[in-house]
């Protein structure tokens, strides 16, 4: 919770006498780092599946007090990364009132405010500024100017009487508005390369030019930027000489546990509907199947969006199945929501050129193979023949996206060991009637792929034990 400003200092002088020392931003994040490492709280909350990897690299550069790049594929996390690294700074951070670059009280730069120092003392009024406001992020677009990041000539100033050559003739762009602040710089690629090269003083001598002015303007500003390889985008480059002034470049990759890839899915995806750990780590496999998939543009990457997306679709259905059957308190997703919702998110797949018109047939293929490995995973060494025995003398089980979890129970009557299913899918023994029909369908799917029983789709409706 955000403190009362009016028990902060107003002035210079009270800002003195509390105690406040000011520290370079570097200094801060280093210091602040440190302090979270010391005593063992996550330094980068939110980011899963890094920690033996990226963390470690991210943690040294801030250390070092580096500038950074963060390399990778689509959907890796950088810009969450980016972000997390403002939660760093410290809570409040005092500036000279009215400063659009948010001076240090204590040592202003900008002209307004050594003149209002040299006019004022320690009566020069201070404000202060939330770190979530000390954070600026710009995407990268063909169309950035120079203006855009580092300022220009103000009209409007200039109509009001001022000189061209006088320096508060300057409207301020983002980096210097980002000043005692973290800069993050989203697609750097993407940047013209003539607009590349207004970073150079940024980065180096730690200053800005703007339009020919004699104006010096020592900037205290962390960048980061995000791209990704270059060999996929073919939008742009970083030039050579940009490059070799970012202090460090880290590379993201997507996340290799299927644990972490389901925690992550839980953590961002917004569900309006229950979804099984089980059905979340179908789509984490499915995920990492697309990944390794010779008929997939690896080149392009899966992006952590598609099983948030699908996750959520999956949710979704449920929920649409509830109030299509008016059975609320069943809305729980099934195995039969996955192929509901997975061909509406092919736009997130890029196949090689060979597989032009069997993107379903690699997708559905893909999927079957997820759930029978979350199948084997989870419910290996049960007995499962109260399954089986349910379609021993021809009986059939009826399910589909709009079969009502009551109607599937009901067809399967009482099951010998479902209870031990439910326990290892997660499922309480009090379990809803849509939980224990997402259980049931789950089990029959796994069955059908591990031939163990028939099924057939007729007309968007599955029947198991179908000959």
């Amino acid at each position: 919770m955000r403190e009362p400003l009016d028990r902060k200092p107003a002035t210079r002088g009270e800002l003195r006498a509390s105690g406040y020392a000011s520290r370079r931003i570097k200094a801060e994040l280093r210091d602040n780092l440190l302090e979270r490492l010391h005593s063992g709280v996550t330094a980068f909350p939110g980011i899963v599946g890094f920690d033996e990897t990226v963390l470690p690299e991210l943690e040294s550069a801030v250390l070092a007090g580096h500038d950074l790049v963060l390399l990778g594929e689509r959907g890796q996390g950088k810009t969450r990364l980016m972000r997390t690294v403002a939660g760093l700074l410290d809570e409040w951070s005092p500036q000279v009132a009215g400063c659009e670059i948010h001076d240090d009280p204590y040592a202003p730069v900008c002209v307004r405010c050594r003149s209002l120092v040299a006019e004022l003392g320690d009566e020069l009024p201070v404000e202060w500024r939330h770190r979530d406001e000390r954070y600026t992020e710009k995407l990268a677009t063909p169309d950035t100017s120079v203006g855009d990041l580092i300022g220009d000539v103000d009209p409007v100033k200039v109509a009001q009487g001022r000189t061209l050559g006088d320096p508060e003739t300057v409207h301020y762009g983002l980096v210097p508005r980002a000043n005692r602040g973290v800069f993050g710089l989203n697609e750097l690629p993407d940047l013209a390369e003539r607009i590349q090269v207004a970073l150079f003083n940024v980065l180096e001598e730690r200053d800005i030019q703007v339009r020919g002015y004699s104006l010096r303007l020592p900037l205290d500003v962390f960048l980061i930027a995000t791209a990704n390889p270059e060999d996929y985008t073919n939008r742009g480059r970083i030039i050579t000489p940009l490059k070799d002034r970012f202090g460090a470049e880290l590379r993201t990759h997507y996340l290799t546990d299927i644990g972490d890839e389901v925690t992550l899915i839980r953590q961002e995806a917004r569900l309006v509907a229950e979804v099984g750990d089980h059905l979340l780590e179908v789509l984490a496999r499915l995920t990492r199947n697309l990944r390794e998939s010779s008929s997939v543009d690896q080149r392009s990457g899966i992006s952590a969006r598609f099983p948030i997306a699908a996750a959520e679709g999956v949710a979704a259905s449920a929920l649409r199945r509830a109030a299509r059957t008016g059975d609320h308190e069943a809305a729980v997703a099934r195995t039969c929501d996955l192929g509901v919702v997975l061909p509406t998110l092919l736009g997130k797949i890029e196949f090689e050129m060979g597989e032009e018109g069997r993107e379903q047939a690699v997708l559905d293929h893909l999927l079957r193979l997820a759930v029978a490995a979350t199948f084997r995973d989870r419910l290996s060494g049960l007995d499962l023949s109260g399954f089986t025995n349910v379609f021993a003398e021809g009986q059939v089980v009826e399910t589909g996206d709009l079969v009502a979890a009551s109607d599937l129970l009901a067809q399967l009557g009482a099951v010998p060991g479902l209870s031990k299913v439910l326990s290892k899918l997660g499922y309480a023994d009090a379990a809803g009637r849509g939980q224990v029909a997402a259980a049931a369908e789950f089990t029959l799917e796994g069955l059908y792929l591990t031939r163990r029983l028939e099924k057939e789709t007729v007309a968007g409706r599955t029947i198991y034990g179908a000959a």
